[in-house]
């Protein structure tokens, strides 16, 4: 079985444009997410996706491997998919899961990214992302913590910015004694096929609502299997998260 991993990378991110440049420690984000992410040996090749031209000479001059999409993407997902039928039409093909690993993550484990590649020894799976237990009430209620609830074969039920399940009859800040509760970590892979169809689907309600692109495979009937992580995820998504990084480096 051969994976790809992709990182998708786009210029005119409306919170932080030029993300992906940002120079951390005198390396762009976008080379150390590369450079973590090619220590994952589960991976038989490796590709940055991006729309923008001074991004690309950026990942040509460090030695990266990139390939132009399209701007009119709205998704990772969608970038992805299009790196995959490029490649089928150079390669017949070869590829038979994808990994998307966000381009905002400069410190990746590439352990995270062979946890989510070795779920596919299981042929039943088709899509498959991670999760980790929450700890703290900040992280709760923390809208910008996606949290995720699943049923007893790990599929997920539900994602959502708010705490889920409600425990009704208990104070917010009982929640956590009395019920594991469990982030998003977003790291998506998916076997080819896969890909090609969620890819395809049209904007759905609750993707809207949240604001999830997740929610959209639920909603069209694709199971999404979950595993639970001991590593998190530090995603860079404002200019202020800089500032958290200090003891990262």
């Amino acid at each position: 079985m051969k994976i790809l991993g992709i990182i998708p990378a786009r210029y005119a991110s409306s919170r932080f444009p030029g993300k992906p440049l940002v120079m951390i420690d005198g390396k762009s984000m976008i080379q150390r997410v590369y450079e973590q992410a090619l220590k994952c040996k589960e991976l038989s090749s490796l590709i940055i996706a991006t729309d923008s031209d001074v991004i690309e000479k950026h990942i040509v001059a460090f030695g990266g491997n990139v390939v132009t999409t399209s701007v009119n993407h709205n998704s990772g997902t969608e970038r992805c998919n299009e790196v995959l039928e490029k490649l089928a039409i150079d390669q017949n093909d070869p590829y038979s899961v994808v990994i998307n690993i966000q381009g905002d993550e400069p410190f990746i484990d590439p352990e995270q990214i062979s946890e989510v590649a070795n779920a596919f020894s299981n042929p039943d799976i088709q899509i498959a992302t991670l999760m980790k237990r929450i700890k703290s009430d900040d992280e709760l209620n923390d809208p910008n913590v996606v949290k995720v609830i699943i049923d007893k074969s790990f599929k997920a039920i539900y994602f959502s910015r708010f705490p889920i399940p409600f425990f009704r009859g208990k104070n917010r800040e009982e929640w956590l004694k009395e019920r594991a509760y469990f982030k998003h970590i977003g790291i998506y892979a998916y076997r080819s096929p896969s890909l090609r169809g969620i890819a395809k689907l049209p904007v759905s309600l609750l993707e809207k609502a949240e604001s999830l692109e997740q929610l959209r495979w639920i909603e069209n009937g694709y199971p999404v299997h979950v595993l639970e992580t001991e590593f998190d995820s530090f995603a860079i998504d404002t200019p202020a998260d800089l500032l958290k990084i200090t003891n990262r480096i």
